[in-house]
């Protein structure tokens, strides 16, 4: 098959994957990647099929086909060609919670030479390198990539670069606990779905839906919680989008569990973690496991609580996320005390103040800690995180943490 007849193919697929019919769309990419001589529509047909995968939740599928593509890149020797070819290889590696790999992959894209072509790549490697900062729980350099990503994004007036960025910006600020911020984002990227997005694929809708979700279940409005969810799972479930009904599911037993209602909260949890192992989310299966460590603390069953917690902090060691080992100290060191297990106490306390100095949440200002309730926040252009009324009380000249770190020993 030469270069034009694999270009027809290609695009054959496309508008059948447009039109909802994947198996369809999977059927001629695979005959195109058997059947083409032609290097660069190789390369393109790879890059749907990676596609496609992610979006179906086919991770591991995602990351083979990531690979051969890399490979071609290789062959090629196209400098655009590799960085997409290790963009691809990044996002297929964050999407099964590899995040040191997929720093890795990222950086290596950040330092190709390639062309303007691979430079309007740079917005989406920063924004997956900040996803995977996050799910290493480093908040001052995931905040500082997705800050990076959304100067490429306004750049190159990329809406649908700045609305993903959004979800993510949303996705820090729940996990920092200021909730209006996680509120604001997605709601940033809402507008930006209903101003420009005609075009769009509905997953930029159902993907700020889902944030703007989680947010509204943080800040108690559940109803508003229930409705937005309700709104991005109808979504995924008409485009076959596993992943997005995983996380709504899991939203969904957050939101029943914050009601009390752990006989609706129980089975949703289940389902989202039968979806979340098929797929590879091993970060949505630690959150999973909080959740049902917290639905058997209501019901005054430690033991069964601490399995779940203990599910929770093998996950969570796996995958090098510290902010979710740190929430398995906190509870486990309240159950202890609530048996009175003094030894036990000691222990779990002593492994929580290490995550919180391991993690730096705690203000520069004025030393207390960050993330622990829901406060007001506020980043400096370096990325460093501060109470706003420490910022508003105190006023700064410069970032107080990065000065204390520039007055190291011999550099004074």
């Amino acid at each position: 098959m030469g270069q034009d007849q694999t270009k027809q193919q290609i695009e054959k697929g496309l508008k059948l994957y447009q039109s909802n019919q994947t198996d369809k769309a999977l059927h001629v990419w695979t005959k195109v990647l058997e059947k083409t001589s032609d290097p660069g529509g190789k390369f393109r047909v790879l890059g749907c099929l990676i596609t496609a995968h992610s979006e179906m939740g086919k991770y591991k599928d995602m990351l083979k086909y990531a690979l051969e593509q890399i490979d071609t890149a290789r062959e090629m020797e196209d400098p655009d060609y590799l960085t997409e070819g290790y963009l691809n290889l990044a996002r297929s590696n964050e999407k099964l919670c590899d995040f040191q790999k997929t720093v890795s992959y990222c950086k290596t894209c950040l330092n190709m030479q390639g062309t303007t072509v691979s430079l309007q790549l740079n917005g989406q490697v920063c924004l997956s390198m900040g996803n995977a900062f996050l799910g290493l729980s480093v908040f001052q350099k995931a905040l500082e990539s997705y800050e990076k990503a959304l100067r490429y994004a306004h750049n190159n007036d990329d809406k649908m670069l700045e609305c993903r960025v959004c979800c993510s910006l949303g996705n820090i600020y729940v996990q920092l606990k200021d909730f209006e911020k996680a509120l604001f984002f997605p709601c940033k990227a809402a507008e930006l779905v209903n101003d420009y997005g005609k075009g769009w694929s509905l997953k930029y809708r159902a993907m700020s839906q889902y944030h703007m979700s989680v947010a509204y279940r943080k800040l108690e409005r559940l109803p508003d919680a229930m409705e937005c969810c309700e709104e991005s799972m109808k979504i995924a479930l008409q485009h076959g989008d596993r992943p997005l009904q995983a996380l709504c599911l899991l939203n969904f037993a957050d939101i029943h569990r914050c009601r009390h209602d752990v006989d609706k909260a129980f089975p949703r949890y289940e389902s989202a973690l039968g979806i979340m192992t098929e797929i590879g989310n091993r970060l949505g299966q630690a959150h999973v496991h909080l959740g049902v460590a917290k639905c058997w603390l209501l019901q005054k069953e430690f033991d069964k609580a601490l399995d779940s917690l203990q599910r929770a902090q093998e996950l969570a060691d796996g995958m090098g996320n510290k902010l979710c080992t740190l929430k398995v100290h906190c509870l486990s060191e309240g159950i202890y005390r609530s048996r009175g297990q003094l030894n036990e106490v000691r222990e779990q306390v002593v492994k929580f103040l290490q995550c919180v100095e391991e993690l730096e949440l705690y203000c520069g200002m004025c030393g207390e800690s960050i993330g622990d309730r829901d406060q007001k926040l506020q980043a400096l252009p370096c990325s460093h995180i501060f109470h706003l009324k420490c910022l508003q009380t105190n006023g700064t000249k410069g970032c107080p943490k990065c000065f204390k770190s520039s007055m190291k020993p011999g550099f004074v």
